[in-house]
């Protein structure tokens, strides 16, 4: 099955009074040729994503645990010629299920993988991400324009993440 974007929305909401903040909510879909256990073993390794996500190009950990509820970390992120460093907390972790964040840096909003097991031993992997943009990052138009370019590329990411569990 091919990794998919099915939802995007914008809303405007004044995060202070004169400006306005716009979300964007992307989701894409694919299946692995892998039990959710064996794809939770890989995702669960927070710093080997550089490994399967071509916009994030570095990862430093900001707490001294690297896995769990509370992880913090950065992770330098770079989509066409923009640069940023996006932080980041575990808000949700359940082995073989789940694996919550919630962005803290320029770009705010919360992300969450769920895993489903599905027929065949393999695992459905869902990517949501609601990520709000302030307005000097272009508020709705951002938000906008961002949606297709980032469903994009992290198709591309659940394309490479899916090779390393190819039977």
């Amino acid at each position: 099955m091919r990794a998919r974007s099915v939802a995007c929305r914008i809303d405007g909401a004044p995060d202070e009074p004169g400006t306005v903040a716009a979300m964007a909510k992307v989701r894409v879909v694919t299946m692995l040729d892998a039990s959710p256990d064996t794809v939770w073993a890989d995702v669960a390794d927070i710093g080997s994503h550089v490994e399967w996500m071509a916009d994030a190009t570095a990862i430093r950990f900001v707490s001294a645990q690297t896995s769990g509820v509370g992880t913090t970390f950065e992770c330098d992120t770079k989509v066409g010629p923009f640069k940023l460093t996006d932080v980041m907390e575990i808000t949700e972790w359940v082995p073989g299920k789940v694996m919550g964040v919630r962005h803290t840096g320029l770009v705010t909003g919360t992300g969450r993988f769920t895993l489903k097991k599905a027929t065949g031993g393999r695992t459905q992997f869902q990517w949501k991400e609601k990520l709000v943009f302030p307005w000097w990052m272009g508020g709705p138009v951002g938000a906008l324009v961002s949606k297709p370019v980032l469903a994009r590329i992290w198709r591309r990411n659940l394309a490479r993440l899916a090779t390393r569990f190819s039977r």
